[in-house]
């Protein structure tokens, strides 16, 4: 049984510790990958990796400290998340235990089914009941958010509204016009969207000259993917 001790440098979540543990666990990779859009990105993140202890821990523990933050912010102390099937079920429920332990707050949780259930308590939510709740999502990546509003539209069926979003990165590019997915998403719901990561923070990590990672040819590539798509 392996006995390491925990890398992280600090109790809180740190954008360029969760950056430096993507990369290491290949959630994050530089080089250059098509997407759908056809377009050449510098970079890919696949939350499917986040498949460690120490990467859920540190990346629950950045959920549960932006919940906690717009809890203070407005003065409310009622919390219900939701994860989005399937990767946002182990963030949900990692987080919840996160508020819990590092906030004292007992947040009450849930996730959808891809398909209904058709046997037992049958349907498609599992967890807390999500009825006349306003209910902060927890996701990896919005690209183009269709995903999203499907989960959006199973909560508003079951009688709940959305307080919020989170993701994990926001690339911060344009999406069908000149905003970005998440800023259509924002305007459209009236909600926030925040994001634990963002483009910006992945260039200023490779800007840091004391960086593991650091790589003056892969920062050029990132600036001027962010100055062809940026928003």
């Amino acid at each position: 049984m392996q006995n390491a001790q925990p890398s992280l440098s600090s109790d809180s979540f740190s954008s360029s510790d969760f950056i430096e543990l993507a990369l290491d666990n290949q959630v994050l990779k530089f080089g250059e990958f098509v997407l759908k859009s056809g377009r050449i990105s510098p970079y890919f993140f696949n939350a499917g990796l986040l498949a460690t202890g120490e990467m859920l821990t540190l990346l629950s523990r950045g959920y549960a400290d932006a919940l906690a933050a717009h809890l203070t912010d407005s003065n409310n102390k009622e919390l219900v998340i939701f994860g989005a099937a399937y990767k946002g079920i182990p963030f949900v429920a990692a987080t919840a235990q996160a508020l819990w332990l590092h906030h004292g707050i007992n947040a009450k949780w849930g996730y959808n089914r891809k398909e209904a259930k058709t046997h037992g308590e049958g349907g498609n939510l599992v967890g807390t009941d999500v009825q006349g709740k306003a209910v902060w999502i927890l996701d990896d990546v919005i690209t183009a958010g269709t995903a999203m509003r499907e989960v959006i539209d199973i909560l508003t069926e079951a009688g709940a509204q959305v307080a919020g979003i989170i993701v994990a990165l926001d690339r911060k590019e344009k999406g069908q016009d000149e905003r970005s997915a998440i800023q259509e998403l924002a305007a459209s719901l009236q909600v926030p969207i925040h994001a634990l990561v963002t483009m910006d923070d992945l260039i200023g990590y490779l800007a840091d000259d004391n960086s593991t990672h650091h790589d003056a040819t892969q920062l050029a590539k990132m600036q001027h993917y962010r100055e062809q798509y940026g928003v």
